[in-house]
């Protein structure tokens, strides 16, 4: 009697250290998949996060003083979602320096906006709406901003270190808006720019 109830005691004994394997090997699987499936919501997130973000910018641009540059600031960071520079939420390095707004015209090819305003704009398309200098568009992209000249796809960075090698080399869907020009932030009340030289 005694050897059998030492036998069993035995027996729980060993049987709690495999419990404690199989919790862990089940937990590790567990985890993984989670955190894989927060990992994939993520990217849903910002595919979406990123068409809504140029839709604001491309919007708010079309009716803002792209001569102002406290309200092309504006601009930017609400278009990420924000009253202040900062990332986007659950964005990772995305912030208000990958929005790029450009206004094009009527052959959507940019058009220098230094060398306007947009009440000298308002003139220019009166008198000749197929001019080069007349701003008929606004477009707004996110492009990687180590890259000036071009647009390049911002790469997306995983929020869960173990899963970047599955991601390397995996960028967020270009996103481009394409918008008319509305007022431009013109006001009847504010005194004209002069003209370009």
């Amino acid at each position: 009697m005694k050897q059998s109830s030492h036998l069993l005691r035995k027996t729980i004994n060993s049987q709690r250290g495999v419990a404690a394997v199989e919790f862990a090997l089940v937990a590790l699987l567990f985890f993984t998949l989670l955190f894989g499936v927060v990992e994939f919501g993520r990217v849903i997130f910002l595919w979406n996060a990123v068409q809504e973000a140029t839709r604001h910018a491309a919007r708010d641009a079309a009716v803002t003083n792209f001569s102002d540059d406290a309200a092309m600031d504006q601009v930017r960071w609400r278009a990420i979602f924000r009253s202040a520079p900062g990332p986007l939420v659950l964005g990772g390095d995305i912030d208000d320096t990958y929005v790029r707004i450009d206004y094009l015209n009527f052959n959507l090819d940019p058009v220098d906006t230094s060398l306007t305003c947009p009440s000298q704009n308002i003139s220019t398309c009166l008198s000749d709406p197929s001019s080069v200098s007349c701003i008929r568009f606004v477009r707004a992209r996110l492009c990687d901003p180590a890259n000036e000249d071009g647009c390049d796809a911002v790469p997306y960075t995983a929020m869960v270190p173990l899963f970047s090698p599955f991601f390397s080399g995996v960028t967020i869907p270009r996103s481009k808006v394409v918008m008319p020009a509305e007022s431009l932030g013109y006001r009847p009340s504010q005194p004209s720019c002069s003209p370009p030289p």
